[in-house]
């Protein structure tokens, strides 16, 4: 039991549950984008996804990655670099394309991390915009990217959908907003801070709709969609009703980060039993 434990921790604290909740969303745009499965991206997604999110969570200064204070951040750090190697191998089959706006998505996520302005220790730290970044680099990567890799043409529906799924993560963020209250800085300015938790829980709920609603401004809208785009609205306003300051260990860790991945998992048994319907 406890070695159970200390793999499920190791799940979480290494980045693997966030960034298969990153995976999942990328594969839920092959589905209602019709986008062909790329294993490379795939593959470059999720271990960039753990390579990079450990480098924030663990690196924010540079040197204190590389000299760590402990074996278990060590442990991370030498699984990071593992992940960091696979990644960069399948960049080698990625087009040129796709490399390039790749570039545009780690230099976002280094922006977050590595100091750029006077007296400012990274952009998370500017008031506010922290949700922002993560929320644009996550659409980027998980809409824009795989369009990109197969030359398709960031039509309207695209951009909706780059849309709802900023709005998504951006929604997926608020518990955690809420629950780092008590240990943010108060120069963080984050929207608890500035707003309170009841109406952040309002602004997230107004969100959850507008999210639901773009579903039908779509020049082509596919039953699946509609039913995907359902779910998570009632997911979602779910999420938000039952968010408090006060939660349990893994509420946000792991129950939050795994509503991309049951989405994505109740996509793929509606497309892969009832597909003749879509």
């Amino acid at each position: 039991m406890k070695l159970l434990i200390r793999f499920f921790n190791f799940y979480i604290n290494a980045s693997i549950h966030v960034a298969l909740a990153v995976l999942a969303l990328l594969e839920v745009t092959d589905f209602l984008l019709n986008i062909p499965a790329d294993n490379f991206l795939n593959t470059f997604v999720f271990f960039g996804t753990i390579a990079a999110y450990n480098f924030v969570k663990y690196g924010v200064e540079a040197e204190k990655y590389i000299l760590v204070a402990t074996r278990y951040i060590k442990k991370i750090q030498v699984f990071s670099i593992i992940c960091l190697l696979i990644a960069l191998y399948s960049m080698f089959f990625l087009s040129k394309e796709t490399l390039l706006f790749l570039l545009v998505m780690v230099a976002l996520t280094g922006l977050y991390a590595i100091p750029v302005l006077p007296h400012t220790k990274n952009l998370r730290n500017l008031g506010g915009l922290k949700v922002f970044i993560v929320a644009l680099v996550w659409a980027g990567t998980t809409v824009v990217l795989p369009a990109i890799a197969i030359s398709k043409v960031i039509l309207w529906d695209i951009i909706i959908e780059t849309i709802q799924r900023f709005l998504i993560v951006l929604i997926l963020l608020i518990p955690f907003e809420i629950r780092d209250l008590a240990y943010d800085s108060p120069d963080l300015k984050t929207i608890p801070q500035r707003f309170g938790v009841a109406n952040t829980k309002v602004f997230g709920s107004f969100i959850v709709v507008v999210f639901f609603a773009l579903t039908f401004l779509k020049e082509s809208i596919l039953p699946l969609d509609i039913i995907a785009k359902g779910v998570l609205f009632i997911l979602l306003g779910f999420c938000m009703f039952i968010t408090k300051r006060d939660q349990k260990k893994y509420y946000a860790s792991f129950w939050i980060e795994s509503i991309p991945i049951f989405w994505w998992v109740v996509i793929s048994i509606f497309y892969y039993f009832f597909n003749p319907a879509f």
